[in-house]
């Protein structure tokens, strides 16, 4: 058994860290209902630490198209069970995915090291004071309830993150600890989907990390018609082509072969410096 790593995030900017995901919910698209009791959740997050993970991320609500929005208390009592467990078994961060400042800080108390908000401070901006709270990494990722089809979406990531990174600084959280997501997959259309992965970029010249979150989605299923377990190499060539622009982490269910993936891009990338 090892202790849990007091660091809260690995080095960026150094190599592409690896995130994998760990859903301890009974309805998310991919892998709903695998790992929802504490000895399957934990289990699995060992082997994605085994398999070469950077980082876990540990969510209790499912944010699929069309799913049931939890209560605070039951997202907890889905996560902080598996999360308290697995913090003693691994070396690695945690991150907490929520957009509930009261699950951060149980998730913060309980181990957690780094705080995944998918609304991006806009439902609970509270989450911004919990994460300064405990000096964690904010990540701030970008969301909508509708989707609006006129929107260049470049434009609307400044709009939207220059608000949440407001939110995040009045906090007391500094810019070192915010990462950016655009998002892929929230509330936007197919073609700003790959406009946002085309022109990654643009958002990197904003100068805060970046994550890409494309694992399995339904934007690889428009491209090539898979099943989500069936999405992994379509997932692999969005997530190096978001590498070669700037990407910073890539979360991802398959994570051995992202670890792979990444390795050899980074080799190639840093051959061209």
């Amino acid at each position: 058994m090892t202790v849990a790593s007091t660091k809260a995030m690995p080095d960026l900017g150094v190599r592409v860290l690896v995130m994998g995901i760990l859903n301890v919910t009974p309805d998310s698209f991919s892998d709903g209902g695998a790992f929802n009791e504490v000895g399957s959740g934990v289990e699995q997050g060992v082997r994605l630490a085994e398999q070469g993970a950077d980082i876990i991320d540990i969510g209790g609500e499912s944010t699929r198209p069309g799913s049931a929005e939890v209560s605070a208390a039951d997202e907890q009592a889905r996560v902080i069970p598996t999360l308290t467990e697995l913090a003693k078994r691994v070396s690695i961060p945690i991150s907490i995915d929520t957009y509930k400042a009261s699950t951060a800080r149980a998730a913060l108390e309980a181990g957690a090291k780094i705080v995944n908000d998918v609304w991006g401070l806009t439902r609970d901006p509270d989450v911004a004071v919990v994460a300064a709270d405990f000096n964690a990494p904010l990540i701030i990722m970008h969301n909508r309830r509708e989707v609006d089809r006129s929107l260049d979406i470049i434009e609307e990531f400044h709009r939207f993150f220059e608000r949440s990174i407001a939110i995040a600084q009045r906090a007391g959280i500094p810019d070192r600890d915010i990462i950016l997501d655009p998002g892929i997959g929230f509330a936007k259309t197919r073609a700003q989907n790959i406009a946002a992965l085309g022109r990654l970029s643009e958002l990197k010249a904003l100068g805060f990390p970046v994550l890409i979150g494309t694992s399995r989605k339904s934007l690889i299923a428009a491209e090539a018609d898979r099943q989500p377990v069936e999405r992994l190499a379509g997932t692999i060539a969005s997530n190096v082509l978001a590498i070669a622009q700037g990407a910073d982490i890539v979360r991802v269910h398959d994570v051995r072969e992202h670890v792979d993936a990444c390795r050899v891009a980074q080799a190639i990338l840093d051959c061209r410096k």
